[in-house]
């Protein structure tokens, strides 16, 4: 069903975005205003990811118009001057940071005998400072915030983006309003508070990217996560956060030839895919490894068997990171230029892999943990070989996971 507020004029943003009542009964803190990042030098603008038009950067993120115009949604990406000297370069230097990144990467031998591939590693994102990979895109798009004199981040999320960006709002002197679903997780919502996040509850994801839509045509607002239907995916910039996941990979482990990742609309894997991509364009990988993108019902799945990539898959699980109805051409790219794919794991099988996970001292939140679950299918169709070094991205671990503690499998 569309959400009622589809078409509702939202309540203007207050006068003051950075000190503003987060629940009503106390004012945010107001932080000193973090100075700007330096830009890349080399970065020239934002390009279509299947038409390589090349357009201006700017905080809205709209995608393609000449896709648009051809029928399809595409989204854009960071693009660079040929002469970049770096073989992975971002779109800023250093700057604002809250200790993101280098995460560690643990072998897991045990495991990967028990589940016949040569070696396998777990990707602990939960060792960023809020505990998910949601900081690494946060960061740069606070980075994107700062650099261009925006005083508030918006976003629609009931989960790890949302106490991502509250946190990095917050020291960074910038406001933060979330669009939330009605159900958001108390652990959640009492971080926003605290944080002096401004909250705004819907019935939908309708409702929620609409709220973002209509916040981002003013001036000063940066939507740092998708508001568009069909939907494109988050703010182009910031995803390049998620690239230096493939160098630290290579450092730590070697190339692998396979990497799993639990997808809702593809940043993570996008992200993983393009830095990648920057190492072999460097030289410094020889191939590409196969992405698999794991889903917690079949949406990219039934894409890949020939549905409309614009098309609404809706269904229901327990694996609230994951959830939502819609697939962007970010994920399809992400999966195809690799010669990956993607696997369905329903939540039962991924309860049962995260007591295997638990089994060996490994907290995981359920949609992580069905990449074990994708394993497993993987190698009993031979996708995967017993050969193969695999990488597992553990997104975030289970002490927030609303889905925690789970019931008998």
């Amino acid at each position: 069903m569309t959400s009622p507020v589809l078409d509702f004029k939202f309540t203007a943003p207050p006068a003051d975005s950075l000190a503003h009542s987060s629940s009503g009964n106390h004012m945010a803190i107001v932080r000193d205003r973090t100075p700007k990042p330096p830009r890349n030098p080399h970065l020239r603008g934002l390009q279509c990811l299947r038409c390589d038009a090349l357009y201006p950067i700017t905080l809205t993120h709209d995608g393609c118009p000449a896709c648009k115009r051809a029928g399809f949604h595409v989204a854009l990406r960071a693009s660079y001057l040929p002469d970049a000297p770096d073989a992975m370069p971002m779109p800023y230097g250093p700057g604002f940071t809250l200790g993101e990144g280098h995460t560690p990467l643990q072998d897991m031998p045990a495991l990967a005998q028990r589940f016949g591939v040569a070696r396998l590693g777990l990707k602990d994102e939960s060792c960023n400072p809020t505990g998910s990979h949601k900081d690494r895109m946060t960061a740069v798009g606070v980075a994107q915030a700062l650099d261009f004199d925006a005083h508030t981040l918006v976003l629609a999320s009931s989960g790890n983006a949302a106490v991502s960006a509250a946190h990095y709002a917050w020291a960074a002197g910038l406001g933060c309003e979330v669009a939330t679903y009605e159900g958001m997780p108390a652990t959640y919502a009492r971080q926003l508070d605290a944080l002096g996040a401004r909250r705004y509850v819907f019935a939908d994801n309708a409702g929620r990217w609409a709220f973002v839509r209509e916040r981002s045509q003013y001036p000063g607002y940066f939507a740092l996560t998708n508001y568009r239907l069909p939907a494109l995916g988050s703010a182009p910039l910031a995803i390049e956060g998620y690239k230096p996941i493939a160098l630290e990979c290579l450092n730590d482990g070697g190339l692998p030839d396979h990497i799993v990742i639990p997808t809702a609309r593809g940043d993570l894997a996008w992200g993983i895919y393009a830095g990648f991509r920057d190492l072999l364009a460097a030289g410094r990988i020889a191939r590409l490894p196969r992405l698999w993108l794991v889903e917690p019902f079949a949406r990219l799945s039934r894409v890949l068997a020939g549905g409309a990539l614009n098309g609404s898959y809706p269904g229901h699980t327990a694996q609230f990171s994951t959830a939502g109805a819609t697939v962007t051409y970010l994920q399809w790219q992400a999966a195809t230029a690799t010669g990956g794919g993607a696997v369905v794991v329903g939540d039962d099988e991924a309860r049962a892999a995260r007591q295997v996970l638990a089994g060996a001292g490994v907290s995981a939140e359920l949609c992580a943990a069905a990449g074990l679950a994708a394993l497993q299918q993987l190698r009993d169709s031979s996708a995967i070989a017993a050969d193969a070094n695999v990488v597992l991205m553990l997104t975030a671990n289970a002490s927030s996971d609303p889905s925690w503690p789970d019931r008998p499998v």
